[in-house]
């Protein structure tokens, strides 16, 4: 006659080691669910910045394009028939060679936690004009007008100006004001959509047919973000200067020198005609593409706070299950059981370290408060694998490990071009140690069943003499 076997070792006995690790990774798939609740505080941070820069960049004029010196000639085209009205429009010639020099001081404007670069720039725009052969491209049938012709300068908010824009050259000096041709330049194609104010001044016995001359216009604006010149030239030179540690060059064309220091930078572009994409002269809508040559430096934070949360987040799932399968390793060579309830309590306390890392970032930078929230996470996990194994040997075996793993993820935001294939080839290393860790398991074996049968009860193989 055999013996009964206890439930609770019957039940221990179907709890295999392959169904431990599949329930492991379970949970660290599920740990995602918090993750994404994290993800929409941040993106809800991020958009409050957001709202923050444009509040005060509506103050000093947001980010700033400017157009240099240049003709514009109203024309008038007589009706084909005395009953329809006759069609108007401004034509636009831009300088043979086009000189911009650009200088500016940074400083950063607090509201609350958030922070926004704001500049006050000085400009020296000049231009060189060539009018023979010019209106070679006007509109059939059209009358030039170079009475009213005025030398026009764009901006994209005069909200920003500091000074009255001034005009000086060959022919005097003045002072700009808006446009008697229109107030707006609309600048927009399939590439780029720029809408410009435009500031305008006679220049009588300069501007007509076949003259040559030269003016410079003298600008003092502030503005938030980023500043750009359109390359308004046949041939444009551009230098910017300023005082800002961490500039970034954009736009259509990147400039031909660079130098950035602790002091600030200076960045030149020379733009050849070719280069420039856009014709010599026309009406305001055959040169609409001049809005995409914009040579422009956007003032940036070298370690935006939220972008550097938001791109940690990306990696939540690999730290989890990487910290999950450390806990299982440590659990499989042990001997000793770990609960889901003590994983989950392993995945919250990783959810958190996001928590932290957002809510210390906004006051120290990212880089402090990565340290300060890793720091305190990997002390934590580590204590409580020593807590769960009840030994400082797998304490300071999860010190190591998991200092080595939130190491990896800093680098890898930090490596931003390699931050994939490190991030690929890491988990494929992790993976391998987990093979040869538990290389000699047997996968179909359970947890804790072993030594002799209880009192009373005989094995499983025994049975009553008759």
């Amino acid at each position: 006659m055999e013996y009964p076997q206890p439930a609770l070792t019957i039940r221990k006995k179907n709890r295999s080691m392959g169904l431990k690790l599949i329930a492991v990774c379970a949970l660290a798939v599920l740990m995602m669910i918090p993750a994404v609740l994290v993800s929409e505080l941040v993106r809800e941070r991020t958009n409050r910045a957001a709202e923050v820069v444009k509040e005060i960049s509506g103050h000093v004029g947001g980010p700033q394009t400017f157009l240099g010196p240049t003709l514009a000639v109203p024309y008038r085209i007589p009706p084909s028939s005395p009953n329809l009205p006759a069609s108007t429009g401004v034509y636009l010639i831009f300088p043979a060679q086009g000189m911009a020099d650009v200088s500016t001081t940074t400083a950063e404007r607090h509201r609350s936690l958030f922070r926004v670069p704001v500049f006050q720039a000085g400009l020296k725009l000049e231009s060189t004009f060539d009018l023979r052969g010019t209106a070679s491209a006007s509109p059939h049938g059209a009358e030039l007008d170079w009475s009213r012709a005025e030398i026009i300068v764009g901006v994209s908010d005069p909200r920003g100006a500091i000074a009255d824009a001034t005009l000086d050259g060959d022919v005097g000096a003045t002072t700009l004001t808006p446009s008697e041709l229109g107030d707006r330049l609309s600048l927009s194609n399939n590439e780029s959509k720029l809408k410009m104010i435009l500031l305008g001044a006679r220049l009588p016995g300069a501007t007509e047919p076949a003259a040559s001359f030269r003016v410079r216009s003298t600008l003092k604006f502030s503005g938030a973000e980023r500043i750009a010149v359109l390359a308004y030239g046949k041939t444009t030179h551009v230098i910017v200067r300023g005082d800002w540690q961490s500039p970034s060059f954009d736009g259509a064309i990147l400039p031909t020198t660079r130098n950035v220091t602790h002091d600030g930078f200076q960045a030149e572009w020379s733009v050849p005609f070719i280069a420039r994409g856009v014709r010599a002269e026309g009406t305001s809508d055959s040169v609409a593409a001049l809005g995409a040559t914009a040579l422009g430096v956007s003032f940036i934070e070298v370690a935006d706070a939220y972008q550097s949360v938001n791109r940690s987040m990306k990696y939540a799932l690999l730290i989890v299950g990487l910290v999950f399968l450390s806990y299982f390793t440590f659990e499989v060579t042990s001997g000793k059981q770990v609960h889901p309830a003590q994983y989950i309590l392993v995945g919250l306390a990783q959810i958190i370290f996001y928590l932290l890392l957002l809510s210390i970032a906004e006051r120290i930078g990212f880089d402090l408060g990565f340290l300060a929230s890793a720091g305190a996470t990997v002390i934590l996990l580590s204590a409580n694998a020593g807590w769960i194994f009840s030994g400082r040997r797998h304490a300071a075996r999860a010190l190591a490990m998991f200092s080595l793993l939130y190491l990896l993820i800093y680098l890898m935001l930090r490596l931003e071009d390699n931050a994939l294939l490190v991030g690929a080839f890491s988990s494929f290393v992790a993976v391998a140690a987990i093979m040869y860790f538990t290389r000699g398991l047997d996968w179909y074996g359970s947890f804790g069943v072993s030594g002799p049968p209880q009192q009373g009860i005989a094995p499983e193989s025994s049975s009553r003499p008759a």
